[in-house]
């Protein structure tokens, strides 16, 4: 795909050609008609891998002649020449004050005019790093040769925020213009600090009392989404009580002409599950922002025992990032007038709730979409309340951002009863042979691959039988979805052959609690505690939190390789009564998932994949951590040799132009890895001051490259940043 692409411009005038171009002229328009879309970072990226070796009269032309998407055609001439000559700036390029008309020809942009490191500044916008998900940099002055070398050039503290100090914090920063953006403490404040030095500059605190107190998803949650007309700079973020609401990105404050004063309630407007007196609903994930529409998703509690088969439905819904106005309302669950409805059985549709987005979303602005990933509806494991395929539950839609009107979509799961809701930001991937490609990842471990404008799978996505349920009322699909590529890059199906090895002993103890379950292929439902079989369950693999989650992956726009973390663990995934915890007739029981304290499956526990995009192919996979030190020192295992396991935890990834850059997770060693991306052989590692909770990060400020984290242990959780020594 070419740059061009990527530039919000309106018109070509035939009539009257300029004689010369000024990129300062050239950085108005841009930021007027431009910056509602795009970022600098994107065009660097962009600029580096499509256009090397072309003309800028070829940049200038396809510029003038395909902007923008929405209608190209109502800029002068004057204007194109200026914002392309801005354009060649921000990759690198010195063009001088002016640029002579005849120079559009003769210059070709070359690999050593578009070098980043003459580049003051690089941004980090987006939770993953870019409206694509794509969690890549193009920088490159960290390296495998100093990796090792990085020191800790700013810590922040986050234990005096909020009322208690939030032992785990997830957040990822934003940086832009200097300042980084993060949110910090279990009320979910939001700080601006220096990204140079860590001096904090502002902080702004929710304070919403009860509204908190009732709140189902507190804590500092994820990230920040930053937005600008190219004068205002506003900073969005969802509050732990569901409030949508606007800061000025410079003093903190709210920004007045949005909603109420800076705040909109985003309990307003839902659509209520009849008899649930509780507002089962929040987000803990950063709202999306494309072009001048904020896009907000939603998420519950978690529903393996669920209070009622009623809840509240997670729409999603757009506003406009002016003034807060409601724009669309996209229904997760149809009205019985909309297409999907006839997938839910009786009246089904009218009381099932949750059905939200609560991972972050992706968009792309050249085509209008935003491109949801929908968890599955009420009640994770039994779903005989729902009978029927339950659109758009599970399911990635593709939506016009501007309306919330549906392009396309396609169901991962009909009818789920496994809790393999889709967790994971899908990944826009701009393919180096021009492809636009989206990849969703997933928890039961496999990718699916789309034409992210039509949504026609890559390759084929084949309906397979699977296992049927016989707890009553429940009626399952017969069938389910499997990509013929990529393969999964998490294991699939239970079996003797899965269970712990390492000795006789363990194994012979593996065998005799599997025994105790239900067991087969990929999609065995869940089955009664009690069964008359004398079986307490069914122990699948992966678990419900297996496969991906919420850290997703990362695309390496040069090789078009998809880097996947997974974790792979059983589940016993056992139906007891609701009784008088649910007014559901079966609910989630006991997870009897390890053997004296091991897990119950042999390693790997968690890997790191490698897929290629142009082929499908797995290239490589390596454990995603080293062996832990709670199996190194079990008594069971001492004169064991042991393989390096990985772990069963969420780790978060980064990708840069030479390194794949990794952590341990929530309860890991205490480090940072930099990886070959071509092998995932471990360069080198660093230690850090605890376990990286949070997914790093990396910019450029004044020529100096950072990776950025949140780290937490030992009850306290603090923001790092890595550098090169000066």
């Amino acid at each position: 795909m070419k740059i061009i692409k990527l530039f919000c411009l309106i018109l070509l005038s035939q009539c009257v050609l300029a004689q010369t171009a000024d990129p300062q002229r050239g950085q108005a328009v841009f930021a007027e008609f431009c910056t509602r879309c795009h970022i600098p970072l994107e065009i660097q990226i962009r600029l580096n891998n499509d256009w090397l070796g072309h003309r800028a009269s070829e940049l200038l032309e396809r510029i003038s002649t395909t902007m923008p998407g929405e209608g190209a055609g109502t800029l002068t001439r004057q204007q194109y020449l200026d914002v392309t000559a801005f354009v060649l700036t921000i990759g690198g390029m010195e063009t001088g004050a002016s640029l002579a008309l005849e120079s559009f020809s003769s210059l070709v942009i070359n690999p050593s005019q578009t070098d980043l490191a003459q580049t003051p500044e690089v941004a980090w916008a987006d939770f993953n790093g870019d409206p694509g998900s794509n969690r890549y940099s193009p920088l490159d002055q960290i390296n495998a040769d100093n990796f090792s070398d990085l020191e800790i050039a700013w810590r922040w503290d986050t234990a005096n925020i909020g009322p208690v100090p939030e032992g785990s914090s997830v957040t990822s920063p934003l940086m832009i213009n200097g300042i980084l953006y993060a949110t910090a403490g279990v009320t979910r404040n939001v700080v601006a600090m220096d990204a140079a030095t860590g001096q904090l500059l502002w902080i702004w605190r929710p304070q919403e009392g009860e509204r908190f107190t009732l709140a189902p998803r507190k804590g500092s949650g994820k990230s920040l989404s930053y937005w600008s007309d190219g004068i205002r700079e506003i900073i969005f973020t969802v509050t732990p009580g569901y409030y949508l609401v606007a800061l000025n990105a410079r003093t903190g404050l709210p920004v007045k002409e949005f909603g109420a004063g800076g705040w909109v309630d985003l309990q307003q407007g839902l659509r209520l599950g009849p008899g649930r007196p509780d507002l089962d609903i929040g987000l803990s994930f950063p709202p999306l922002v494309v072009d001048d529409v904020v896009v907000v998703g939603a998420s519950h509690l978690v529903s393996v025992r669920p209070v009622s088969a009623a809840n509240v439905k997670g729409d999603v819904r757009g506003y406009d990032a002016n003034t807060g106005e409601l724009l669309w309302t996209f229904h997760t669950i149809p009205e019985p007038d909309e297409f999907g409805a006839e997938t839910w059985l009786g009246n089904s549709a009218e009381y099932t709730g949750n059905t939200g987005v609560w991972t972050h979303m992706s968009a792309d602005p050249e085509l209008g979409l935003v491109y949801l990933p929908v968890e599955t509806p009420t009640g994770d494991l039994y779903g005989a309340d729902r009978p029927g395929d339950n659109l758009f539950g599970n399911s990635l839609v593709a939506v016009d951002y501007r309306t919330g009107e549906m392009r396309w979509y396609f169901q991962l799961i009909h009818h789920d009863i496994w809790d393999w809701d889709i967790p994971t930001s899908p990944i826009l991937a701009d393919m180096p042979d021009g492809r636009k490609l989206v990849v969703q990842l997933t928890k039961q471990g496999m990718a699916y691959v789309f034409d992210r404008a039509t949504g026609e799978p890559v390759w084929d996505i084949v309906e397979r039988p699977v296992p049927q349920s016989d707890v009553s009322g429940e009626v399952t699909s017969l069938t389910q979805p499997f990509p013929t590529k990529p393969l999964p890059y998490a294991r699939h199906g239970m079996s003797v052959d899965e269970l712990i090895d390492f000795t006789p002993a363990l194994k012979a103890k593996a065998e005799a609690h599997l025994a105790n379950y239900r067991y087969g292929e990929i999609f065995t439902p869940a089955s009664r505690v009690d069964d008359p079989s004398g079986t307490r369950g069914s122990m699948i693999l992966p678990s419900p939190i297996g496969g991906s989650n919420w850290q997703g992956g990362a695309f390496d726009p040069e090789t078009g390789i998809v880097y996947a973390p997974s974790r792979d663990m059983a589940w016993a995934a056992s139906l007891e009564p609701g009784g008088d915890a649910s007014s559901v007739a079966w609910i989630a029981g006991p997870n009897e998932n390890t053997i004296d304290g091991l897990p119950l499956i042999k390693p790997p526990w968690g890997r790191i994949t490698a897929i290629d995009m142009q082929s499908g192919d797995e290239l490589w996979w390596i454990a995603n951590t080293d062996t832990p030190e709670a199996v190194l020192n079990h008594p069971a295992l001492q004169g064991v040799e042991l393989p390096r396991t990985g772990s069963p935890s969420l780790v978060g990834i980064l990708l840069t132009k030479t390194l794949l850059i990794s952590g341990e997770g929530p309860g890991g060693k205490a480090l940072l890895r930099a990886h070959d991306k071509a092998s995932g052989e471990i360069l080198a590692e660093i230690d850090l001051p605890a376990s990286q909770t949070g997914m790093p990060m990396t910019y450029l400020l004044n020529g100096k490259q950072y990776i950025v984290l949140t780290v937490s242990g030992g009850g306290k959780s603090e923001i790092v940043a890595l550098a090169l020594p000066d």
